[in-house]
């Protein structure tokens, strides 16, 4: 990372640069595969569902975006908890859950990318598609060896092209909608809206990324927040039109049937097959965009944890190559995942390992209101949302998918474990510390 004076006024980061990063990660996490899923549930009424994701999304937000102002860090969350409650067994847990979510999630939308890249190259090949998926990890390790400035640059190309691609995609569809799809008469109940939620709120998983931004911005304590409230309000926006196009052009069951290729059909009335050409690219670069978002965080974050000895020292080790080792680990588990993993078995379980992560972490931003600033009503606001999605998602998942729901416990159990492991070792090393 890159290092500054007091005032931070070399820092290699902007406040476009933090944004767009979030964004990055955000619209790469979810938006193509998400539709199908949502509209199942909640109907033509999916742009609610994102509105209301948005706003859970917003005051979390909130709560990283004080606690980044006063914290700033490359650690981000992991500074947080570190802050809240101290070098304990809730810090190192739940940074072992971050860790394995970012591992998670990051692989699922690689694997994406490949799968994109081998429809629209190479005919679908397995091949191909394996080879692409590797290709795109190992880019984006490059690119943040090179430093924050390289990555602000390369991040604010992407989703300038992404964003010019949507905006196409957006004036398109809505130029043919049909006004009659979208009627409130066809939404389902208000009770089906609401716990659809639990997965439109998956593509807004990505926000937190901009909290690790807060030793390379100049002046965090201004520019953290901007760029947090930035990304968010444009990513809504960003949904909730989309999701208004393509259920305004398709009906809820082409939607459903079609998938990941939904926003693809959605265009193709008006731009034929240019429409399939310009969604798949759009597809490509918001999967890069978000795996190189993601391994930006899991490298700040791990050595952060390394310098608290949350976590071993060989993650904040400098690498030979550049960058930590901790990176080049991070890199390593993505890579196995992909390749060897069936993604779409744990599909749910980065989103909700993640919201448990941030129920935790809006309790450490109101034991810390006093310091931060903070709004109480705002803070328990968003940890009563949080906490009521969290629900829904896990009585969701017990229902419906059993298996995510024991592979939840098991990845929790994980965690304790390896946070007990450690934490012997550690007292064994160092006894005079602990």
């Amino acid at each position: 990372m890159a290092t500054s004076p007091q005032d931070g006024t070399t820092r290699g980061m902007t406040v476009r640069g933090a944004a767009f990063l979030g964004i990055g990660s955000m619209v790469g996490a979810g938006i193509f595969a998400l539709l199908g899923e949502a509209g199942a549930v909640a109907g033509s009424a999916v742009w609610l569902s994102f509105l209301i994701a948005g706003v859970v999304a917003a005051l979390q937000g909130y709560a990283v975006a004080k606690l980044g102002a006063r914290y700033p860090s490359s650690g981000g969350i992991v500074t947080f908890l570190l802050q809240g409650y101290g070098r304990g067994h809730i810090t190192a847990v739940t940074s072992w859950l971050l860790y394995f979510a970012a591992l998670i999630v990051t692989a699922m939308v690689a694997v994406s990318f490949g799968s994109y890249g081998s429809a629209l190259f190479f005919d679908d090949s397995t091949g191909w598609a394996t080879i692409l998926t590797i290709v795109v990890v190992l880019a984006v390790a490059v690119i943040n060896i090179a430093g924050a400035r390289f990555i602000d640059r390369v991040q604010s190309l992407i989703v300038l092209v992404l964003l010019a691609v949507f905006a196409v995609f957006i004036v398109v569809t809505l130029a043919q909608l049909d006004p009659d799809l979208l009627a409130p008469s066809t939404y389902p109940p208000t009770t089906d809206i609401f716990s659809s939620v639990a997965l439109t709120f998956f593509a807004y998983l990505g926000f937190t990324v901009i909290s690790f931004t807060g030793s390379d911005l100049p002046h965090p304590e201004r520019n953290l927040p901007r760029a947090m409230y930035l990304a968010l309000g444009v990513t809504t926006a960003l949904y909730i039109l989309i999701s208004l196009g393509v259920f305004g052009t398709l009906t809820v069951q082409e939607v459903v049937d079609n998938g990941e290729t939904a926003l693809a059909l959605a265009a193709k009335p008006a731009l034929g097959d240019a429409g399939f050409a310009m969604m798949a690219l759009a597809a490509l670069l918001a999967t890069s965009s978000s795996v190189n978002a993601n391994i930006y965080a899991a490298a700040g974050s791990t050595a952060k944890l390394a310098e608290s000895e949350m976590f071993p020292p060989v993650f904040g080790q400098r690498a030979r190559v550049g960058g930590t080792r901790g990176l080049l680990i991070s890199v390593a588990l993505i890579l196995l995942l992909g390749i060897f993993v069936d993604l779409t078995a744990i599909a749910s379980l980065g989103s909700v390992v993640a919201l448990g992560i941030f129920l935790v972490t809006s309790v450490a931003a109101h034991r810390l209101r006093a310091e931060t600033g903070s709004r109480a009503w705002v803070l328990i606001a968003g940890i009563t949302l949080t906490a009521l999605v969290l629900l829904v998602f896990a009585v969701q998942t017990l229902r419906t998918a059993p298996e995510t729901f024991t592979a939840m416990i098991g990845i929790l159990a994980l965690a304790i474990g390896l946070d007990a492991v450690w934490s012997r070792m550690r007292s064994r090393r160092n006894p005079v510390h602990e």
